[in-house]
């Protein structure tokens, strides 16, 4: 926002020099981005009066004028303008000016054989327009004759541009700007008064009011808290005073008419956006003379010229303001061009309204459209201060465009003004360990008690003290005009730091520097990684943001796409749709992993946690040359092999154990995963239902791990800092056992117990063999294992090996009920 310095110092006795006051600013949170001098535009620049008009001797277009600038002799200038004539006081740069609008300096010349000793300006080439269409001509019948031209132009001031923080909506104002200048400063402060003008006003009953002139009918009334609606007579449209254009030129508005600047004047001032319609030709739209102003948003098909000259389809979520239902303007964003004030105009509806931010924000949007109203509306406008505006501008109005106020209409729905103000709880320990130690004199220390109410005063707060044993409390009531960003604890130590100086607060290093180092989780979790990429797999990242399918999910309040507006429950979801976008690519079937997070709803509210999931079928080596270039499916144990080389490399045991809990997964070929005793996730094939709806070949595999218990296994001594073992000099030796088993049993639970029954001479089992089919009793399979037998300081002998042997037996024998075949 463009604050100028000189309408500043009417609120507020500013002693600081510009910098001085930019670097306050900026210190504070408001970044200055620019200290703009208006006084250079025009440095050199002094008042001429024309005495004599004569046409150039050699031009048709340009005129010979002699310009009185006070001096002993009259300058001889040509001008090409067409309005120059004599008797007219017009800003005059002399030989050696400077005009950095048009870089341009100003020297004595010959123009096609005429001498000119200067220039006459225009406001174009002196910065106060972009284009001209002559010379400026001064309105004062007397100026002295080579003064400054400066100060009638208006351009006596400094520009700040200045850049609040988007909580900031009550710094999009002058009077926002005016009081942290005080608390930064603690200057006094003068608010523009609002002199009450008597107007006979009804309120709404609900969400509507009538009277004979105006009548209001807000539909919409959670997206427009309060609207007032004035009816002024008797207007008289013209150029708004020099103070008022100057005002508005200086903060980058082009002045239009009086009426209209007034309501730009007050947007600037109060950060309250109005607009004014021209009540005859919102007659006109409507097509009768009772008007109602209504708020609604906009119907499927509607349109509106608005007055950029563009005629706009309108959004469903566009919020309309209507004239008997007929659109007339975006609400909070732009009029429509059929009503807006004009030189014609003799009475005006002027509106003073609170809209929604998150409405006007979406209305705005869905047209493409950014104004100086939307902008303020969308960071949200003080409910406080919506009379106050509106006072102001009527009373403005009343004395600039010399208008009568008729009648006002009111629906407010604003809730009560009691409660327009926040009660918040701050602890000055807390203060002190949040910000830290400050610079006080030569020694460290921290905020002191009074310097927390100085500044919280400043502010407009309200502190009521709270007496306590362990340290000073505070109740502290917020102001209205800060009631949207200063809603909690940590709000109010913000704004200490801020008014504090962020300049005084300890910068300390640590006396030794340290090399950087990974969290024990972070290490683990980047070797996890490696292993998974060590057998193949590539790893994914994906949105944690789905679609809505299970009630089980966490929705957002505010999505930005219905297709991400939920949480997702696991991985595996993703990485079915991933592999089949991959297929869908032609690049076969997937071979990936995904580290992330999942969340879900729990008993005590919302949880989450980190998962690993995998997903793989496709081709794991490098070319089909083997095979004579047919690509071979990936069997099921191929697919375990996989996971369990991961498992392995990290030195993990995993078991197996059926599982048909999953209703994607193949309910024969699923297997759930224990890790010491506890549950680890699953691994299976796809169901072949799934498969067909997705175009997947017959064999593709998955797994879903929980990572938490993984890091617990992982960080342990054995594993992050493995031990030598010796090797056995002696030799093995093997023994083969083969039996029917049940089919209920599974492979884990006989390795498990061959192990225990085995002791220490067990070197390795592992199953070589399985059988299915003819010769195996029913509800059985047929299972081979073969058992190493080492010793380390000794070569085992027969004698030794055949009673360990015998006890795997009749272990097996007796907790599983085998049928032994050798």
């Amino acid at each position: 926002m463009r604050i100028s310095l000189n309408w500043l110092r009417e609120l507020v006795e500013v002693t600081l020099t510009p910098e001085e006051l930019a670097q306050t600013l900026t210190m504070a949170g408001f970044e200055v981005e620019d200290i703009e001098d208006l006084g250079t535009l025009a440095d050199g620049v002094v008042i001429g009066k024309v005495l004599e008009v004569e046409p150039h001797p050699n031009a048709n277009k340009l005129r010979v004028c002699q310009v009185d600038i006070g001096g002993s002799d009259p300058l001889n200038i040509v001008c090409g303008a067409s309005n120059v004539r004599p008797d007219i006081y017009v800003p005059v740069a002399t030989i050696g000016t400077y005009l950095p609008t048009i870089d341009l300096k100003i020297r004595a010349s010959k123009l096609r054989g005429v001498r000119s000793e200067g220039m006459i300006c225009s406001l174009a080439e002196v910065g106060l327009a972009k284009e001209s269409a002559g010379i400026h001509i001064f309105e004062a019948e007397t100026i002295p004759l080579g003064s400054d031209a400066r100060p009638l132009l208006g351009l006596t001031d400094i520009i700040l541009d200045v850049t609040s923080t988007a909580n900031r909506a009550d710094a999009l104002s002058m009077v926002g700007v005016a009081r942290e200048v005080v608390a930064l400063t603690g200057v006094s402060l003068s608010l523009p008064e609002a002199v009450e003008v008597s107007i006979p006003k009804t309120k709404a009953v609900g969400h509507a009011t009538r009277t004979d002139a105006l009548t209001l009918k807000v539909s919409e009334p959670k997206a427009c808290p309060a609207y007032i609606g004035t009816v002024i007579e008797g207007v008289k449209i013209a150029p708004s005073p020099d103070w008022l254009q100057q005002r508005l030129k200086a903060a980058g508005v082009r002045p239009i008419n009086n009426v209209v600047d007034v309501t730009n004047l007050v947007l600037l001032e109060w950060g309250q956006p109005l607009h004014a319609f021209d009540r005859e030709r919102l007659q006109a739209v409507a097509g009768v003379e009772n008007l109602t102003i209504g708020v609604r948003f906009a119907n499927s098909g509607e349109s509106l010229t608005t007055l950029d000259g563009q005629t706009r389809s309108l959004e469903p979520q566009a919020l309309l303001i209507t004239a008997n239902d007929q659109p007339v303007a975006m609400a909070g964003v732009m009029g429509g061009e059929a009503t807006e004030v004009n030189d014609n105009t003799q009475s005006i509806v002027l509106e003073a309204a609170l809209f929604d931010p998150v409405t006007i924000r979406r209305s705005s949007r869905s047209q493409s459209i950014r104004t100086e109203s939307s902008a303020r509306y969308e960071r949200g406008v003080n409910q406080a201060e919506l009379d106050i505006a509106c006072k102001r501008a009527i009373a403005l109005i009343t004395e600039l465009a010399g208008g009568t106020p008729t009648t006002q209409s009111i629906a407010d729905q604003r809730p009560d003004p009691s409660t327009w103000a926040r009660s918040i709880e701050l602890r000055l320990d807390r203060v002190n360990r949040i910000l830290g130690p400050v610079h006080q004199s030569e020694e460290l220390g921290e905020i002191l008690p009074e310097d927390v109410e100085k500044i919280l005063t400043a502010l407009g707060c309200q502190l009521q003290p709270r007496y306590t044993e362990d340290s000073p409390q505070w109740k502290v009531t917020v102001p209205p005009y800060r009631y949207r960003d200063l809603e909690r604890e940590i709000d109010l130590i913000e704004e200490i730091a801020r008014l504090y100086g962020y300049d005084n607060f300890c910068d300390s290093l640590p006396d030794n520097t340290e090399p950087g180092y990974l969290s024990a989780e972070e290490f683990l979790k980047r070797k996890l990684r490696s292993q998974f990429r060590a057998v193949g797999l590539t790893e994914l990242v994906q949105y944690s943001l789905v679609k809505p399918e299970e009630q089980t999910q966490i929705r957002l309040d505010n999505p930005l796409f219905t297709e991400y507006s939920s949480l997702r429950t696991d991985l595996l979801s993703g990485l079915i749709d991933a592999c089949q976008y991959n297929i869908e690519q032609g690049n076969g079937v997937l071979n990936g992993f995904e580290i992330g997070r999942i969340f879900w709803r729990a008993e005590e509210g919302f949880a989450e946690a980190d998962a690993i999931a995998g997903i793989l079928g496709g081709n794991i080596t490098q070319g089909n040359w083997v095979t004579g270039g047919r690509s071979e499916p990936m069997t099921w144990y191929e697919a375990k092999g996989v996971l369990e080389r991961v498992f392995s490399r990290c030195g993990l045991t995993v078991e197996y154990q059926p599982d048909h809990s999953d209703p994607r997964l193949h309910p024969g070929r699923t297997a759930s995963l224990w890790l010491q005793g506890e549950k680890l996730g699953k691994f299976g094939q796809l169901h072949p239902q799934l498969r067909s709806e997705r175009g997947f070949p017959d064999q593709v595999y998955v797994f879903d791990l929980d990572l938490e218990l993984i890091l617990e296994a992982l960080d342990r001594d054995e594993i992050l800092t493995p031990r030598f073992q010796v090797y056995s000099t002696y030799p093995a030796i093997d023994r083969d056992i083969a039996f029917f088993a049940p089919l209920q049993v599974s492979v884990a639970e006989i390795e498990r117990s061959t192990r225990k029954a085995a002791g220490t001479l067990l070197e390795s089992v592992e199953l070589f063999d399985e059988y299915k089919g003819e010769s195996v009793p029913e509800a059985q399979r047929s299972l081979a294992f073969r058992l190493i037998y080492r010793a380390s300081d000794r070569t085992l002998t027969d004698a030794e090996v055949e009673p360990v042997h015998q006890k795997v037996r009749e272990a097996l024998e007796e907790k599983f009920g085998v049928s032994l075949r050798s």
